[in-house]
């Protein structure tokens, strides 16, 4: 047992408790199952957290540093504000896959539970305090770059929603250079 929880890391355990809510929310983080999908015992896990709340509070924080300002620093970097409208927005709605599994929009279901609204609050505002300095940079007015930002951001997470029962969604590539067209006009 010492072993293995030197093979394994909190993040590790963070991550698996990631894929779980991605597939049913916050209650498919259970220990017994996650140890067996990650082949160690309950051990483990104990020897990185004491409960269940702590790893999904890490696991939330993993997901908003992955999602949120960490997750979006190299769009975040590049200075051309079309070229990083377009990467940003090639690359979520490329990433979007018919069926799969969404920590996102698994979270909605649990958003009455605070940690949930926190951690889903900080991912929303940091994406859309990118898209919206990225809509100013591109010369709208402040207000008008602040509701292009939501309209494009609502507009990703409807094709994210639209992925997990849509098998016969059209293919990545036409829908990120349809969505680059509607979202880099004027």
């Amino acid at each position: 047992m010492g072993n293995e929880s030197t093979r394994l890391s909190a993040q590790d355990w963070a991550l698996a408790a990631l894929k779980a809510i991605a597939v049913g929310g916050l209650a498919a983080v259970a220990v017994e199952p996650l140890a067996r999908t990650l082949g160690v015992t309950k051990g483990s896990f104990y020897a990185h957290y004491r409960n269940r709340d702590e790893l999904i509070e890490a696991a939330l924080a993993e997901w908003v540093r992955s999602h949120g300002d960490g997750g979006l620093a190299t769009f975040a970097a590049i200075t051309d504000p079309a070229e990083r409208l377009r990467e940003l927005l090639t690359t979520v709605v490329q990433a979007v896959q018919p069926l799969a599994p969404s920590v996102h929009l698994s979270l909605l279901g649990d958003r009455n539970d605070p940690r949930v609204r926190d951690a889903v609050r900080q991912v929303n505002s940091a994406r859309l305090e990118l898209m919206t300095r990225t809509y100013r940079e591109l010369g709208l007015p402040p207000e008008r770059a602040a509701h292009r930002a939501r309209i494009a951001y609502a507009a990703i997470l409807g094709l994210l929603h639209l992925a997990q029962t849509d098998e016969d969604a059209p293919r990545a590539d036409l829908l990120s250079a349809e969505a680059t067209a509607v979202f880099l006009s004027p």
